[in-house]
């Protein structure tokens, strides 16, 4: 199965994503089939960068996004 998830990288306390479309089995920090966007929740208000198209053609091709990545979706389309 595959998913839309959010992809640690940055430095210790100061934490920074790539949202990234990765199969299920995969580990966290492992290996991703393409990054869709970032979010970065140090910034003031937090940042996210999202390409809507990219992510409307994997939902449409059965990937599932986890429930934070629903939340950050939400919220970029706002």
């Amino acid at each position: 199965m595959v998913k839309i998830r959010l992809q640690r990288v940055g430095k210790k306390k100061a934490p920074f994503y790539h949202i990234v479309v990765a199969d299920s089995k995969s580990p966290r920090d492992g290996k991703i089939i393409e990054q869709i966007g970032t979010y970065d929740p140090m910034t003031k208000p937090s940042t996210i960068v999202l390409d809507k198209e990219k992510v409307t053609t994997w939902v449409k091709n059965g990937a599932q996004p986890t429930e934070t990545v629903k939340a950050l979706i939400a919220k970029a389309t706002k």
